[in-house]
């Protein structure tokens, strides 16, 4: 067998294996051999068929496993030899041509490769990327100490509908009642909120429910009926009439309040308030501050490397991986993205390798805790207990993919850490508006 490699396009080069027909009959003697030993067939005993029917048998199949397990070999061997990293995996080149395994004494496979391009990259104090702190203004406060009061807030009785506001409803249509269902305007387009707009408890209306609730589900949740059967409906035309309108008023800032929010008289005026929730707001955009540097150092190492991929190659072997999933339209639309994450992966790979890191199973047990503080946070569930967190952490690193996903996380903490050590980082102050100012500009 041999295995010979020349230029193509760059990285892309063409492989050709070219294997004899001699050494793959040996091959797929041995296996006839290992076949008849285990063989159970009609009128001979197990392992005493003759050589020839188990050719007749299962002779084709073990001659195209024979040549494939020479490729794979001749393959695996070439790249430990050479000591070369491919990007992707051999393909057939599209010009291979149709070959005869009986009748051919000479095998010539010829596939499509892609070596890993060498990450060359030397970083230092001169190389500069900033740190974007974002501080909130007084009306960030003001909107966020708004926000904070309606979430807390309760439906209330009102007397004419306005924009968004949430009535019970009875429907009625021939024999069909249904009543005490509810409407939610906020969920509705301006058309269909307009009908309901200034009418009062007691109001009644014909309303198209096809038109105002067009997605099924909600239709049947109105009308308290299976999503098929709402789907199917052939009379729109319903009479409402509204029984209660509701609206959503922001809670009241007093004692109670302040109490129920923050625990017993840990604040006790607007001053205070007003101040927790700015420590609060603080807290939240140091997290997008922190988000926002690590995409910014990544953006920056990729942009440095500046490596030059087989992009046809790539788009071709992403293609292939997942045939039937996805199609050649979708990959070039997702092809930017995968080549930045490729690219990032090369070079975090690098520094890892070459700063001689290494993840302790410690770190992931920290990280899964921290995973695990974040979801119960999502909840509203705060302080739980260390014990409690380690369990849930510990069963989340027993699980496959959950397990690798934190492990590339350490990963990539690690490298980062290391790098902004390395180079600059410039602070500068933004404030929300002028970040998704800037966010925007940049899409």
């Amino acid at each position: 067998m041999k295995v010979t490699v020349k230029e193509n396009k760059g990285l892309q080069k063409l492989m050709t294996v070219v294997v004899e027909k001699a050494e793959a009959l040996e091959k797929k003697d041995a296996q006839l051999k290992e076949i008849r030993k285990r063989a159970e067939i009609k009128g001979f005993r197990k392992g005493m068929a003759p050589i020839g029917l188990i050719n007749r048998i299962y002779g084709e199949s073990a001659m195209q496993e024979a040549v494939n397990n020479l490729i794979t070999d001749g393959i695996n061997n070439y790249i430990k030899e050479n000591n070369i990293t491919l990007l992707g995996e051999p393909m057939p080149n599209e010009g291979q041509k149709q070959l005869d395994l009986e009748k051919d004494e000479t095998f010539e496979f010829v596939y499509d490769i892609a070596f890993r391009p060498e990450v060359n990259l030397v970083l230092d104090k001169k190389d500069k990327v900033v740190k974007y702190n974002i501080k909130p203004t007084a009306e960030d406060i003001k909107k966020y100490k708004d926000d904070v009061l309606k979430q807390y807030g309760t439906l209330v009785d009102t007397e004419a509908v306005s924009d968004e506001d949430f009535l019970v409803v009875d429907l009625e249509q021939g024999e069909h009642k249904v009543e005490k269902s509810y409407i939610t305007l906020k969920s509705l387009d301006a058309k269909a909120k307009k009908q309901f707009i200034g009418k009062k408890a007691g109001d009644s209306l014909e309303v198209d429910v096809i038109k105002t609730f067009p997605n099924d589900a909600d239709r049947g949740s109105l009308l308290r009926m299976k999503k098929e059967e709402a789907a199917a409906i052939a009379e729109p035309l319903y009479k409402v009439t509204i029984k209660e309108v509701k609206t959503f008023k922001s809670a009241d800032e007093n004692q109670e309040f302040y109490d129920r929010m923050f625990g017993k008289d840990k604040v006790k005026d607007s001053a205070a308030f007003e101040a927790e929730l700015s420590k609060r707001l603080e807290e939240e955009y140091a997290q997008q501050s922190d988000f926002r540097l690590r995409r910014d150092i990544i953006d920056f190492l990729v942009k440095k490397a500046s490596l030059e991929l087989p992009e046809d190659f790539l788009k071709r072997w992403l293609f292939e991986l997942n045939r039937g999933k996805f199609t050649m339209e979708q990959i070039e639309k997702e092809f930017p993205l995968f080549i930045q994450d490729y690219t990032w992966q090369m070079i975090s790979n690098k520094i890892f390798t070459e700063q001689k890191m290494k993840i302790e199973k410690s770190d992931l047990l920290a990280a899964a805790k921290e995973m695990t503080a974040n979801q119960f946070a999502m909840y509203g569930m705060a302080n739980i207990p260390d014990a409690q967190l380690t369990e849930y952490a510990q069963k989340l690193l027993e699980e496959g993919k959950e397990a690798n996903r934190i492990y590339e996380k350490c990963e990539e903490d690690r490298v980062l850490e290391y790098v902004k050590g390395v180079i600059t980082i410039t602070d500068k102050d933004i404030t929300p508006a002028e970040l998704e100012k800037q966010m925007n500009k940049a899409k």
